[in-house]
């Protein structure tokens, strides 16, 4: 959590392992398993005013939690206290859970539902079994999950920056939330910028669904624009003569020796890396998420 007046960190730095994130959470869940998260956390159903009563109104909200995150048996017992991040949770065996907030939400009661997304999601990976080495990738890991599963759009709301305060919960930058949030919508058809209230929020999302747009644009996807078109015939003419030459510029396909050559590229979806043969216009389907996808090979 910002503190009042800090630097936040913009831009997409941790994108691959975002990605990586994606990808994981796909081959955890399976398409099926992912595809049961269709609908996001309501606005409504975390709505906390001064008026509510802080333990009762954060235990009804960690609720939603767990209900959204199908937790079998997890009652999530919340307490505040002074400390530097935002939250922490206690992860052991269950079916209890003892979730510390910071104080400061005592008294910004609207963030509460942000910052227990983030900490339930840790118990839902925890019980998945899910998790990335070192804690800066599981932490994004974390954020990434909450995002993509419905939780996290609260997360990114709860970005708010001025010239004299500034504020950010999770470990993803406004921008990669707007990411992940991006690639939701792009899945599901569900657009969370009517939720947001905040208007850097919004502006995080607008630039996290470029890029997410622009992997759908990416050769040999047949959407993809001349100048990635006109790149990619280079490169493959390239391979053809030696299939073993690198391809430079951080493109993402690949090209692999053998008849016919092929080239291997990753899913707009979820990450995982496509192998088709190299011959024109075809039809691929991803064995993970199950996209389909028009290729210009």
């Amino acid at each position: 959590m910002a503190a009042p007046g800090s630097d936040i960190e913009h831009g997409f730095p941790h994108l691959d392992t975002v990605r990586a994130a994606l990808t994981a959470l796909y081959k955890r869940l399976s398409y099926d398993g992912v595809r049961t998260f269709g609908l996001s956390v309501a606005p409504g159903d975390v709505a906390f005013s001064d008026q509510d009563d802080l333990y009762l109104g954060a235990q009804r909200v960690a609720r939603v939690m767990v209900r959204h995150l199908r937790l079998p048996d997890a009652r999530m017992i919340v307490s505040f206290r002074e400390m530097r991040h935002a939250g922490n949770v206690e992860l052991a065996a269950g079916p209890e859970y003892f979730v510390e907030l910071n104080s400061r939400f005592k008294t910004h009661r609207r963030d509460i539902g942000a910052a227990l997304a983030h900490e339930v999601t840790h118990v839902y990976l925890h019980r998945l079994d899910l998790a990335f080495p070192g804690t800066r990738d599981n932490e994004i890991l974390t954020d990434t999950t909450a995002a993509y599963l419905g939780a996290g759009w609260l997360l990114l709301d709860a970005y708010r920056e001025s010239s004299v305060s500034s504020q950010k919960l999770g470990y993803l930058t406004p921008e990669e939330f707007g990411y992940v949030l991006a690639k939701r919508a792009l899945t599901f058809g569900e657009d969370p910028a009517i939720w947001f209230t905040s208007p850097q929020a919004y502006e995080a999302y607008v630039k996290g669904l470029d890029v997410a747009r622009r992997d759908e644009r990416q050769p040999p996807l047949a959407a993809s624009g001349w100048a990635g078109r006109r790149r990619y015939a280079r490169d493959r003419r390239f391979a053809q003569v030696d299939p073993l030459a690198p391809v430079t510029g951080g493109v993402g396909y690949a090209f692999e020796s053998g008849s016919p050559l092929r080239v291997t590229f990753p899913c707009p979806t979820c990450r995982q890396r496509i192998r088709v043969p190299v011959g024109g216009r075809i039809r691929a389907r991803c064995g993970l998420c199950r996209a389909v996808l028009e290729c210009d090979t």
